[in-house]
């Protein structure tokens, strides 16, 4: 058995391995259902590239049928950024469930009830903070007024 036979084997299985947690209902066997499968094509997309060579660098005296194939590396590099963001957002949405979960029925709804009562009071508040400025500047004025006539 060689090695590439063994590697098509090991990606088969994590392929097969991912789609089967991946049936699962529970989010977190998606996402490790998913990244098993991302590493199953990872593995396939890195046998694609054939025999191991050279750098895949051409430069003066080197046989091109010598390097190595860079695009099968280039898909690698590309599918394990895709894979990353992917999970990330998972565990973003993973998250949410278990917030969403914690809060039972209520869920993530405000009750409008309590916001308009806190808006009420603090304009109550303001009504109250201006009815005071105005008594003080009538208190000012007529002040003002009284000491003015008499002087």
């Amino acid at each position: 058995m060689t090695a590439s036979l063994t590697l098509v084997i090991v990606a088969a299985v994590l392929f097969g391995t991912g789609i089967t947690v991946m049936l699962e209902r529970s989010l977190t066997r998606v996402l490790i259902g998913f990244l098993l499968v991302g590493n199953g094509v990872n593995l396939f997309m890195f046998l694609m590239g054939g025999m191991t060579g050279l750098a895949p660098i051409l430069g003066e005296g080197v046989d091109e049928d010598a390097i190595s194939d860079p695009l099968p590396q280039a898909f690698v590099l590309t599918a394990i950024v895709i894979n990353l963001g992917i999970t990330a957002f998972m565990l973003a949405l993973i998250y949410r469930s278990w917030w969403l979960a914690q809060l039972g029925e209520r869920g993530d709804l405000i009750v409008d009830e309590d916001e308009m009562a806190e808006d009420a009071e603090e304009t109550a508040d303001l009504y109250r903070s201006s009815e005071e400025d105005d008594r003080a500047v009538q208190a000012v004025l007529e002040a003002s007024d009284e000491d003015g006539g008499r002087g």
